[in-house]
């Protein structure tokens, strides 16, 4: 039986390495030994002395706790809860604003190729804000802790880091009292501040199941909610609409980011009159109408959620050429729910992506044009992968910094025949 050297190493030890690249995940690569380190807290090129939090078959995990010889790109966080044990929130504090996009831009050039066979350079692209790193999360959840104290987790934990400030959320959430006060009848507390102006808090009462992640991406509902503070349905302007959508339903995070995604799919589209399109994970439509209204042809949008779907059947209701299908996207290709033939596609997957069996589906309608908004860079380059194998290409792609301070990224990718 064949050891493995990763395992000789303990939870808590300390080891010093000099950091590799960046990887996908918040972390760098580190080596010492044939031993493979993903190493948060660090930059490429640093000397470390790094604590071990993880033994995995194959590789370690650990926080880098010392630095030895730093970065040029190294900062001193604004937060203070973001180091080694604190809040696992931000991932990327500790890194000057302009390395923070070359960070991400490397990421998904390197699973581009790694993943997909794909070779291109990768530039991330900031969003237009006041301040471009702090100030722009818009839609926050707080844990509780069993004190009743309301914190973000832990990296890779359900550890709540009771905490009187975070810095990336947006001003207006900022100035609630939220922090100052304790929850002991919650899980969790939810707050959305929208491009509109209204503010919404929302509770979940305790015991309704696991707590929410740290993580600014994560949409994923959290269980029952009792609101106590704003309106049922909170206002958005974007697209150069207005949207009224509930407080818990998905919208994007950054208050820039719904515009911007939006154009970005009507610039790489080039809708045409006319042209039949297609809106898959369609939320509350904000893609179907920015693509519709230059189309004015016949647009489907397929969302599984009952919330995204009420939103975008009355948000869209003057847009008589609009469907909205409630059902999972795999469901509807698969049923014939949503049936050909069709000019343009637009996706915006959950993490996971969208998979082998709806990139098919995609494929084999024959769309003129796919645009595939993505929110994981690893799951895009899987579904490239599958596009390619299937005869079509990625033609162009912007990615964009949705997420300051963290490891995630937006891609807006062009897929057309090859």
């Amino acid at each position: 039986m064949i050891s493995d050297p990763s395992l000789d190493f303990v939870e808590g030890e300390r080891v010093e390495l000099t950091v590799g690249a960046p990887a996908h995940g918040g972390h760098c690569v580190a080596r010492l030994d044939n031993r493979v380190f993903f190493v948060r807290h660090a930059l490429p090129g640093e000397r470390i002395t790094a604590e071990i939090t993880e033994r995995h078959r194959g590789y370690l995990r650990a926080d880098a706790v010392e630095i030895l010889e730093a970065a040029p790109d190294r900062v001193t966080p604004p937060c203070p809860y973001a180091h080694p044990g604190g809040c696992g929130g931000c991932d990327l504090q500790h890194v000057a604003g302009d390395a923070q996009l070359r960070w991400k831009g490397a990421v998904v050039t390197e699973l581009l190729q790694r993943m997909a066979g794909i070779s291109r350079t990768v530039r991330v692209e900031p969003l237009p804000a006041d301040d471009v790193l702090l100030g722009w999360r818009s839609r926050i959840r707080y844990a509780v802790d069993a004190q009743g104290r309301p914190g973000l987790l832990q990296h890779r934990s359900n550890q709540v880091v009771p905490i009187e400030r975070c810095l990336i959320s947006h001003p207006a959430i900022q100035d609630l009292d939220l922090l100052a006060r304790d929850w002991p009848e919650a899980d969790a507390v939810e707050v959305a501040a929208t491009t509109g102006g209204d503010v919404a808090v929302l509770i979940r009462p305790t015991g309704e199941g696991a707590l929410p992640t740290d993580d600014p991406i994560d949409g994923a509902p959290s269980g029952g909610r009792l609101q106590i503070l704003g309106p049922p349905r909170v206002l958005e302007v974007a697209a150069g609409r207005d949207w009224r959508v509930p407080p818990e339903g998905f919208w994007q995070i950054h208050p820039a980011a719904a515009d911007t995604l939006a154009a970005t799919v009507v610039e790489l589209l080039r809708p045409a009159d006319g042209e039949v399109a297609w809106d898959l994970y369609g939320g509350a439509g904000l893609f179907a109408a920015a693509v519709a209204e230059r189309t004015g042809a016949r647009m489907t949008v397929v969302e599984s959620s009952p919330a995204g779907c009420a939103a975008a059947r009355a948000n869209l209701a003057d847009r008589p050429a609009v469907e909205v299908v409630e059902a999972r996207v795999e469901n509807a290709l698969q049923r014939r729910r949503v049936t050909g033939p069709v000019d343009l596609v637009v996706l915006d997957p959950p993490r996971s992506g969208a998979g082998a069996q709806v990139v098919r589906a995609i494929a084999g309608a024959g769309p003129r044009a796919i645009a595939y908004v993505a929110c994981d860079p690893a799951a895009l380059a899987r579904d490239l992968k599958t596009f390619g194998e299937l005869g079509w290409r990625l033609t162009e792609l912007r990615a964009f910094d949705c997420f300051p301070m963290t490891q995630h990224v937006e891609c807006v990718a062009l897929i057309e025949r090859a």
